[in-house]
C-alpha cells in the first residue's frame, strides 16, 4: 500500500497553483498593456490614413508601431514591389496585381493574429487544469486522512482534521486560480476577433482605395490636401471672371495679364 504521508502532494499540488497564478497574472498583465497599445495606436493611425489626400500621401504617414500600421506599410510595399517586377515571369510574380495585394495583405493579417493571440493557450490550459490539480490535492489529502485514520484506528478529530484541511484548501486555491485565467482567455479572445474583424475590413478598403489608383504607388513629392483645395478654387475663379470680361479686356489670372484675342 502507498505511504501517502510520506509523499507531500498537497504541498507539490499548492506550489503548482501557486505558480499558474503568477503566470495567470503576468500574462493578464502583459496582454492588457498590449490590446491597450494596438487600441489607441490603431485609432491613432486609421485618423491619420482616412485623413490624407490619397494613397501617396498617406505613404508618408509617420506612426508608431501598430497592427494596422503594419498592415498598411504590407499594403504599399506590395504595390511597389508590383511595379517593378512587371517583367517578371517566375512563380513568385505570377499573380496580377490584385491577387498580390490580397494575397499580402491576408497573409499580414494572419501573422498579426498570431501575434495577437500568443499567450492565451496558456491562459487556456491553466484554467482547464487548474481546478483539477486542486482536486488531485484533495483527492491525496483524503486518502492521507483514511490511512491515518486506519494507523491510528481512531477517526477523532484531531486524526482528520490536519488531511482533510489541506485538501480543502487545495480545492479552493485551484478554483481561485482557474477563475481569472477563464475570464481573462475570454475576455482576450474576444479583443482579438475585434482587432482581427478592423484589420479585414480595414485591408477591404485598402485594396478598393489601390484599386481607384491603379494599383500604383507614384514616387515624388506629395500633394498636401490644402494645395488642392486652393488650385480649384482658383480656377473655378479665374473661369468665372473669365466669362464676364469682354473679349477685348485683359483678364487677370494667378496675378498675371493674360490678353484675349478678338474674335
Amino acid at each position: 500500500m502507498i505511504n501517502t504521508s510520506a509523499i507531500p502532494a498537497v504541498a507539490i499540488s499548492l506550489w503548482g497553483l501557486a505558480a499558474f497564478s503568477v503566470v495567470t497574472w503576468a500574462l493578464i498583465l502583459i496582454k492588457g498593456v498590449q490590446h491597450f497599445r494596438v487600441a489607441r495606436h490603431n485609432k491613432h493611425y486609421a485618423k491619420q490614413f482616412w485623413s490624407a489626400a490619397n494613397l501617396q500621401s498617406a505613404v508618408e504617414i509617420k506612426a508608431s508601431e501598430s497592427p494596422l500600421t503594419r498592415l498598411a506599410a504590407t499594403g504599399f510595399h506590395a504595390l511597389r514591389d508590383a511595379s517593378h517586377a512587371a517583367n517578371e515571369h517566375d512563380l513568385e510574380h505570377s499573380w496580377d496585381r490584385h491577387e498580390l495585394l490580397e494575397r499580402n495583405l491576408r497573409q499580414q493579417i494572419a501573422k498579426e493574429k498570431r501575434n495577437l493571440e500568443s499567450g492565451l493557450a496558456v491562459l487556456a490550459t491553466v484554467g482547464s487544469t487548474a481546478p483539477f490539480v486542486g482536486l488531485f490535492g484533495t483527492v491525496w489529502g483524503i486518502m492521507t486522512a483514511m490511512s491515518d485514520i486506519s494507523k491510528v484506528g481512531n477517526a477523532s478529530i484531531d486524526v482528520v482534521a490536519g488531511p482533510i484541511g489541506e485538501a480543502l484548501i487545495a480545492t479552493g486555491i485551484g478554483i481561485a486560480v482557474a477563475v481569472p485565467a477563464v475570464l481573462s482567455y475570454n475576455y482576450f479572445l474576444r479583443r482579438v476577433k475585434s482587432v482581427v474583424a478592423d484589420l479585414d475590413e480595414f485591408a477591404h478598403d485598402f485594396v478598393n482605395l489601390a484599386q481607384r489608383a491603379t494599383y500604383r504607388i507614384e514616387r515624388g513629392a506629395v500633394v498636401r490636401p490644402i494645395d488642392v483645395r486652393v488650385d480649384t478654387r482658383n480656377e473655378v475663379r479665374s473661369r468665372d471672371f473669365e466669362r464676364s470680361q469682354p473679349a477685348s479686356q485683359p483678364t487677370l489670372v494667378g496675378g498675371k495679364a493674360i490678353a484675349r484675342a478678338a474674335e
